[in-house]
C-alpha cells in the first residue's frame, strides 16, 4: 500500500513526532543517500521559490533526481485527464509533487496514481509547510504541547493545514480573521475532532489583540494570494486592521517569535522591517522547508 500526503490530518501527533525528528537528523549532518535511483515529478501549476527549490536540492541530496512540469508541459485536466496523467507518470517516475490551484487535482492524483503524492500547495492545505513550521516552533521553544499559535489574517491553505497540525499536536490555535474570511466549517469541524485527543484549544475571533493576547508564536500570511489577484482591493481593505507590527508583537509573550511563511508583502500583512527583528525566525522557517521535505520523501519514497 502507497501512502500520500494530501491534508495535515492524513497524519497523526505519532507520525508528526517520527518526521520532526528525522528532519532534525537531516539538519545536523545526515545526508545520506536514502533516495538513490529515486525519481520525483514536480507539477506545478503555480510558480514556486521555496517549494521548488527545496524539493530539487532535497532530492538531489538524497541521491535521487527530479524532473519539472509545468502546467504549460503537462496541462493537467485540460490536455489530457488528471487519471491518465497520473497512471502514465506512475510508469516513470518514484513520486509526485504537485503544487497546484485545486485541491480536487491533488486529490484525484493521488487517488489514480501508483507511486506516492505529496501536496505541494493547493487552495485548501499547504501540508509541507505546517509541518516545517512545527520544526521550527520546536527548536526554538523546546516543545509544542500547551503552546499557543496566533495567527492574523485570512484563513488560507496555510491557515487550515496549520490548525490541523496544531490540533493534532497539542498546540492551541487562535486566529484573527475578517467576516468572510473565516476558518470553513469543514475544516474547523475536523479540527475540533482531532483536538479532543490533544486537548488543544482553538478560538476564533475577529480582533486581532484577543488572538495575540500571551501567544507563544505571532504567524501571518499574505493577504491575497495566487489566483485571488482580482480580489486585491477588495481584501486589502477588508484586512486593512490586520497588519502585524511591533504593537500587535507586543500583546504576545515576551520572547514569543514571529512567522511567515513568505513570500512577504512589506507595508500590508506585516510592518516594514519587521522580518529583521529579533523575534523574526522567518527565514530559520524557510530553511526548515529543506529538512522537513527530505523526512517526507524518505518516508514516502524509500520503499517505492
Amino acid at each position: 500500500m502507497k501512502n500520500d500526503l494530501i491534508s495535515v490530518a492524513d497524519l497523526d501527533s505519532e507520525k508528526i513526532w517520527q518526521l520532526i525528528k528525522s528532519a532534525i537528523k537531516m539538519k545536523t549532518g545526515n545526508r545520506r543517500p536514502f533516495l538513490v535511483g529515486k525519481s520525483l515529478a514536480l507539477i506545478f501549476e503555480k510558480p514556486s521559490l521555496r517549494t521548488r527549490v527545496s524539493f530539487e536540492i532535497a532530492m538531489h541530496e538524497l541521491g535521487g533526481h527530479t524532473i519539472y512540469l509545468s502546467q504549460n508541459e503537462i496541462g493537467l485536466g485540460e490536455r489530457e485527464p488528471i487519471s491518465d496523467v497520473a497512471q502514465v507518470l506512475s510508469r516513470y517516475i518514484d513520486g509526485i509533487v504537485c503544487r497546484t490551484f485545486s485541491h480536487d487535482n491533488v486529490a484525484t492524483l493521488a487517488q489514480y496514481a501508483t507511486v506516492p503524492v505529496i501536496n505541494g500547495l493547493s487552495d485548501l492545505e499547504h501540508p509541507c509547510q505546517a509541518l516545517s513550521d512545527l520544526l521550527t516552533i520546536y527548536e526554538k521553544k523546546g516543545k509544542l504541547e500547551g503552546l499557543t499559535l496566533a495567527f492574523i489574517g485570512d484563513a488560507n491553505n496555510v491557515a487550515n493545514s496549520l490548525l490541523l497540525a496544531s490540533a493534532l499536536v497539542g498546540v492551541n490555535f487562535n486566529i484573527a480573521s475578517p467576516d468572510g474570511y473565516m476558518v470553513r466549517g469543514n475544516i474547523l469541524n475536523q479540527a475540533q475532532e482531532l483536538s479532543q485527543k490533544s486537548r488543544a484549544k482553538i478560538s476564533l475571533t475577529s480582533d486581532p489583540s484577543e488572538a495575540t493576547e500571551g501567544a507563544d508564536v505571532v504567524y501571518t500570511d499574505v493577504w491575497t494570494s495566487m489566483g485571488q489577484e482580482e480580489e486585491r482591493e477588495v481584501r486589502r481593505q477588508a484586512f486593512l486592521n490586520y497588519q502585524v507590527d511591533n504593537k500587535l508583537l507586543s500583546l504576545a509573550k515576551k520572547d514569543a517569535i514571529f512567522m511567515h511563511p513568505l513570500p512577504a508583502h512589506h507595508g500590508e500583512e506585516i510592518a516594514e522591517g519587521l522580518l529583521e527583528s529579533p523575534q523574526s525566525v522567518v527565514f530559520d522557517q524557510a530553511e526548515n522547508r529543506l529538512h522537513l521535505q527530505k523526512a517526507i520523501l524518505i518516508e514516502l519514497m524509500r520503499g517505492v
